[in-house]
């Protein structure tokens, strides 16, 4: 389902778009745009939150060996 641009999907449990809206805000508040979001029910009713993002940023790091 689609919700502000994010896909989102749900495992374990069927949740209503008013509760699914609710995890994209969540997610979108901490994380900034994201494109996917995959909400599943634990075994302790607590949800676990996945999501993905483009074009993360990528930071090249100096390799460090020592050698001299």
């Amino acid at each position: 389902m689609m919700i502000n641009g994010v896909n989102i999907r749900a495992s374990g449990f069927n949740p209503g778009r008013d509760e699914l809206r609710n995890y994209v805000e969540y997610v979108t508040t901490r994380v900034g745009e994201v494109d996917s979001i995959m909400v599943s029910l634990e075994d302790n009713n607590m949800v676990e939150i996945f999501w993905s993002k483009k074009n993360l940023p990528f930071e090249r790091i100096r390799r460090i060996t020592g050698a001299k």
